[in-house]
């Protein structure tokens, strides 16, 4: 497999996926604003969308979309439980919590990295955004992981979007759950070689 990710980016969950599942694969940049992969390759070609991620299968064939893709990593690594089996009840916990994570959290952070986004628009953003980590904060009491009593998918997904919280100027001190849950997050293995990979520590 190899994986076509931007530093930083929503493809950090998949990247996170990859490490925490043992999976074997390659990495290949791309510029999101050349539209070229680190070794040149015109990345629209590859994914039309032209975002990241996008997933080469041992196949040859191309997926995309963060959530699919944390799912096909899962299942095709079903021995490290990040997520349960089909059919379970537990399995759909994590994949509500996930698209709770991509459609509240992921969609309203974008804007805020926009340069052409206005401060009155940013703050009706930020107070959005807010009130999705209440929902969270409270899911995290008493708690090491979001649904279950290890990690999954959804834990993948949310570990990246909270580290968007520093460049978007959220202090988590408004939310100890999620502050204490982000600090264990980041010392994990497979978050600590996501993040050495893609440069950013």
């Amino acid at each position: 497999m190899k994986l076509f990710y931007t530093p930083g980016a929503c493809s950090m969950a998949v990247h996170i996926a990859l490490n925490e599942a043992g999976a074997k694969y390659d990495l290949e940049k791309v510029d999101l604003q050349s539209k070229k992969t680190e070794s040149g390759l015109d990345y629209i070609a590859i994914n039309p969308k032209g975002y990241v991620p996008c997933l080469q299968l041992d196949n040859g064939e191309y997926l995309t979309e963060v959530g699919a893709l944390l799912q096909y990593i899962a299942d095709s690594n079903p021995a490290e439980n990040l997520l349960p089996a089909v059919g379970e009840a537990a399995r759909y916990r994590v994949l509500e919590t996930a698209n709770f994570v991509s459609t509240e959290l992921h969609k309203n952070f974008g804007p805020l990295f926009n340069p052409a986004t206005t401060d009155e628009a940013r703050k009706e953003r930020m107070e959005l955004i807010g009130k999705r980590l209440d929902i969270v904060n409270s899911q995290l009491e008493g708690r090491d992981f979001l649904v279950s009593d290890q990690f999954t998918i959804a834990d993948a997904y949310l570990t990246t979007v909270l580290g968007w919280a520093t460049f978007a100027k959220l202090d988590l001190a408004a939310w100890p759950n999620l502050g204490a849950y982000a600090g264990k997050m980041m010392s994990r293995p497979g978050v600590v070689a996501t993040l050495k990979a893609e440069g950013m520590m």
